[in-house]
């Protein structure tokens, strides 16, 4: 009998670590069981070789281990599916991992898929082996694999996991493709204003010197804006303008990035934004949508609610929903209800509230929250079709604006200009 080193859940949802002995995998699962325990990792203990084995294969060579990097969300999706589709079709699951390693261009998925194969030929299981590569497999994805392991359905789990993926990048991509529009008309906008102030402006500078006329307020307002674009402002100007506006993005950008790095930060940032008008309403659908979809995949996975709960709040991307979902942690394992802290929370509307309360009640958490996910999907897209419309009346407002200005504080000399030229004509 082999010695399998084990992971579980208790009746409390505490961790507990130890070994049993079994003949196979599927025995030591249910010995595990039968003493009360959910399983959650089960591996066979190695037996170390001894020097004389070792030196009787002196031809053997050791591969070298590929160092995994980053993969694309969409290339990931691709693994997972197919190697989803290979496992039900009865392929060991070496040989399936070799197979899409071979196929994989070389890259991150591929150097990954090198680095799991070897672990998995070496005896690892293929929950452990990707979680040595976590720049590719988050949490989420190798407990769901390890629950795929220990219940038998790795082919079930892998194809719920693919689909769980893709809907998540099909939200992402209609939230990013909503917001191109409008990030490529300011960013055009911008260019156009700075060259008007940098090629424009000055010329009609020099016919109002020319003509010494007296310039109103806003009009050397917008000329003085205008030099220091150019960097013409003064001897000590220490770079134009326009640099300043062009390096704008991304400082900000490293300055957000900066600030959430730190915890209080990050929870400042996060409320902040929840309570932003109509920008609020979109984060928070799009974080509900995001959380329930999780937290319903991994339950109907088999992963213990526990466990799932916290990995669900590691991912929610929102220190809210966080801090919500830990307290619906505490609570169940205190045997408590799991609607109860999230009503009081007050993260969700009361329609999600009420639907997880009655899947709790039925045994079918896992529908409902999926259903949940669904309805929030669509009014996601609906909130960011709203926001569309709202924004393309207030960019025209804005531009319409800056443009109007420009114009009248040009226009308010040359009308004195004008006029004065017509004085002059007359006596």
């Amino acid at each position: 009998m082999a010695t399998f080193t084990y992971e579980a859940l208790n009746t409390a949802g505490k961790p507990q670590k130890g070994t049993i002995e079994a003949t196979t995998s599927e025995e030591a699962v249910q010995r595990i069981k039968a003493q009360g325990f959910f399983p959650t990792s089960v591996r066979e203990q190695k037996v170390k070789k001894s020097a004389a084995a070792d030196a009787a294969q002196p031809a053997k060579k050791k591969k070298r281990k590929s160092m995994g990097g980053r993969v694309k969300t969409k290339q990931l999706t691709l693994f997972t599916r197919q190697l989803s589709t290979l496992q039900d079709a009865g392929l060991p699951l070496l040989r399936s991992l070799q197979i899409l390693e071979s196929q994989s261009k070389p890259g991150g998925l591929k150097n990954t898929l090198i680095t799991v194969c070897e672990e998995v030929e070496g005896g690892t299981s293929l929950s452990d082996s990707m979680a040595k590569c976590p720049k590719a497999f988050n949490r989420l994805y190798v407990k769901m694999v390890a629950a795929g392991e220990i219940g038998g359905v790795l082919d079930v789990i892998l194809q719920r996991l693919s689909e769980f993926m893709e809907k998540s990048e099909r939200l992402k991509r209609r939230i990013k493709g909503a917001m191109v529009y409008p990030a490529v008309v300011i960013t055009v906008a911008v260019g156009i204003m700075v060259f008007i102030m940098i090629v424009i402006i000055p010329k009609f500078e020099a016919i109002f010197t020319d003509f010494g006329v007296a310039l109103p307020a806003l009009t050397t307002w917008l000329i003085n804006t205008s030099r220091w674009i150019a960097g013409t402002a003064s001897p000590d100007q220490a770079m134009p303008g326009a640099v300043y506006i062009a390096a704008f993005p991304f400082v900000a950008y490293f300055f957000w990035k900066l600030i959430r790095k730190a915890g209080p930060g990050r929870a400042v940032t996060d409320i902040t934004l929840l309570w932003t008008p109509i920008l609020g309403k979109l984060i928070r659908k799009t974080t509900i949508a995001r959380f329930t979809r999780t937290l319903g995949t991994l339950i109907s996975a088999g992963v213990p609610i526990l466990e799932a709960i916290k990995i669900t709040a590691e991912t929610s991307g929102n220190y809210v929903f966080e801090k919500a979902l830990t307290n619906v942690h505490d609570s169940i394992r205190e045997g408590e209800s799991f609607a109860g802290p999230l009503r009081e929370s007050k993260t969700c509307d009361a329609i999600v509230v009420n639907m997880i309360d009655v899947g709790e009640e039925t045994g079918e958490m896992d529908a409902m929250l999926l259903k949940v996910a669904d309805n929030y999907d669509e009014e996601v897209d609906v909130a960011v079709a709203s926001l569309v419309s709202l924004l393309e009346p207030l960019m025209v407002v804005v531009l319409g604006g800056m443009v109007g200005t420009i114009v009248v504080a040009m226009f308010l000399p040359l009308v004195a200009m004008i006029n004065s030229l017509g004085g002059g004509g007359g006596v």
